[in-house]
C-alpha cells in the first residue's frame, strides 16, 4: 500500500471515529433534530479531526500529522 493511500485511509478513519462519537454520544444531549445533529457533528469533525499528509524530502517520503491539540507536526 502506498503512502498516499495510507494517508487517505488515516484521514477517513479519524473523521469517521470522531464523527460517530460526536453524532451519537455528544449531540444526542443537546439537539433534537436529526439533520442538525449530523450537520453540526460534521462541521465540528472537520475542525477537530487530525490531518495526514505525505511529505517528500531528502530522506524520502514520510507521513506527517497535524492536529489542533498538538503543537506543530508529528512524524508517523
Amino acid at each position: 500500500m502506498s503512502l498516499k493511500n495510507k494517508t487517505l485511509l488515516y484521514n477517513f478513519l479519524s473523521f469517521v471515529i470522531i464523527f460517530i462519537v460526536l453524532r451519537f454520544f455528544v449531540m444526542s444531549y443537546f439537539i433534537e433534530t436529526h439533520f442538525l445533529k449530523s450537520l453540526l457533528s460534521a462541521i465540528l469533525t472537520m475542525v477537530l479531526a487530525p490531518k495526514f499528509a505525505v511529505l517528500k524530502n531528502k530522506e524520502g517520503e514520510q507521513i506527517m500529522m497535524k492536529w489542533v491539540f498538538l503543537k506543530g507536526f508529528k512524524k508517523l
